[in-house]
């Protein structure tokens, strides 16, 4: 049974920065599967890039072998708390986990790799977002941004305890030490929302390397600029991060949900 196209606009970018000499980023567009994905990843020399490569490989062949045959046997129960889509994002999810994994526990040349994931999937009722580590999904909606996703991140989890200025968390020691990913374990913990677009929502999937160089603001004011052209809108986004310092690979994914299906 073929998937229903929800109606979105969509374009997709990454770039290396400014400032590292590979790109260990990687993003898929599916949108026969209304699926989209940025992966982060870590490791150094060329294991973050092939774990992201990985992750987003794994995650998109599982949605095209479930597309194609709904019988296919699945590698892991599904949670009856969930809907079958909901299910089958959190598990192409943990399958991208758990291969990332072997790979790195049986090749010495990729041990200690990982990635981050965000990822979004549209279905008839609404949307569905997932991910795990520090790699975000944003909303704009009626001219304003809100991250959706929360960081998986040493960080953030002290900001929980007490605020920081923004002076502070500029010179917080371990600012980029994330405290979940694919490939860390074995298992991984997904989290996974559900929401209901509005006609002009945008969503913004990308990894800390446009993040954590541009403002949310400086990202809607981009957005907004360049409305017209979400080719446009990526490409700005990047030269934004990389006029910012460039410190860290960049890949943005923008949606603009233009509808309902009929």
């Amino acid at each position: 049974m073929p998937t229903q196209t929800i109606p979105v606009q969509v374009a997709g970018q990454t770039d290396v920065g400014v400032k590292r000499t590979g790109n260990e980023d990687s993003f898929s567009i599916v949108q026969d599967e209304n699926l989209y994905i940025v992966a982060d990843g870590m490791g150094g020399h060329a294991s973050g890039e092939v774990a992201s490569q990985l992750a987003v490989s794994v995650i998109r062949d599982f949605f095209k072998r479930t597309g194609e045959d709904p019988e296919a046997t699945w590698p892991y129960k599904m949670d009856r708390s969930r809907n079958y889509e909901a299910n089958r994002l959190i598990t192409g999810i943990k399958l991208a986990n758990l291969q990332i994994y072997e790979k790195a526990q049986s090749d010495p040349r990729y041990k200690g790799m990982g990635t981050t994931v965000a990822a979004m999937l549209f279905v008839r009722e609404g949307a569905y977002l997932s991910h795990v580590g520090d790699s975000r999904i944003y909303r704009i909606r009626d001219e304003r941004i809100e991250q959706l996703t929360e960081d998986h991140s040493f960080l953030n989890d002290y900001l929980k305890m007490r605020p920081l200025s923004k002076e502070e968390i500029e010179n917080f020691t371990h600012k980029n030490v994330i405290t979940r990913a694919l490939g860390m374990k074995e298992t991984v913990q997904v989290d996974i929302n559900f929401e209901v677009p509005r006609v002009d929502d945008v969503y913004i999937l990308c990894s800390d390397g446009l993040s954590g160089m541009v403002p949310d603001d400086k990202m809607l004011a981009t957005y907004r600029r360049y409305a017209h052209d979400l080719n446009l809108v990526t490409a700005k986004l990047i030269e934004e991060a990389n006029a910012a310092g460039g410190v860290d690979n960049i890949t943005a994914i923008v949606i603009r949900y233009t509808g309902t299906p009929s």
